[in-house]
């Protein structure tokens, strides 16, 4: 089941959820609104899964940054999240999709113990001015069933990552992991 707002505010107050910085008007009736963090990687090579991705970091200004179609980027939300009581479910929202943004295609998913400021997978249909603190989209939170399992002591392969990760798939094909 999802929280709803009301329900987001009271799991904050009782510890049970963190968002940094948290701002309570950025609730909604099932979410919570998050924002494009201030920095953003381009990622203009090809790209293999065997390899490090290479990219270009830059810091969006305060007068925005153009986005450009045929592009991958990688960006990192404002707000740090994390909660060992419920699962976190992180989608663009409408009003970006109206921009011809697709944010964070891949992998909504943030399970518990997930506490990190999430890395966004960002391509634009055309090109797009995007503004650091800008709401990117909607955070919802679910109970789960069953045994909890902390995503920081059992499946910490990203639970180190401070800001924007790159994917880590060639660790595991070096490793014969494939």
């Amino acid at each position: 089941m999802i929280l709803t707002g009301h329900a987001i505010a009271a799991a904050i107050s009782a510890g049970e959820i963190t968002i940094s910085p948290y701002e309570p008007a950025r609730l909604s009736p099932n979410a919570y609104d998050w924002r494009l963090g201030d920095t953003i990687r381009a990622c203009e090579a090809d790209l293999d899964a065997a390899a490090p991705t290479a990219y270009t970091e830059h810091p969006i200004p305060a007068a925005g940054l153009v986005l450009e179609p045929g592009v991958l980027y990688l960006g990192v939300t404002l707000e740090k999240t994390s909660s060992e009581t419920y699962a976190q479910l992180l989608n663009g929202d409408r009003t970006i999709g109206a921009l011809g943004i697709w944010v964070h295609v891949s992998a909504p998913l943030g399970h518990q113990g997930h506490a990190i400021r999430w890395t966004l997978e960002i391509r634009v249909a055309r090109p797009t001015r995007v503004y650091p603190g800008m709401t990117f989209g909607k955070l919802v939170f679910l109970t789960t069933l069953g045994s909890p399992a902390s995503y920081q002591q059992a499946y910490a392969k990203y639970a180190a990552t401070k800001g924007i990760g790159i994917s880590r798939l060639y660790e595991e094909i070096r490793q014969g992991g494939l």
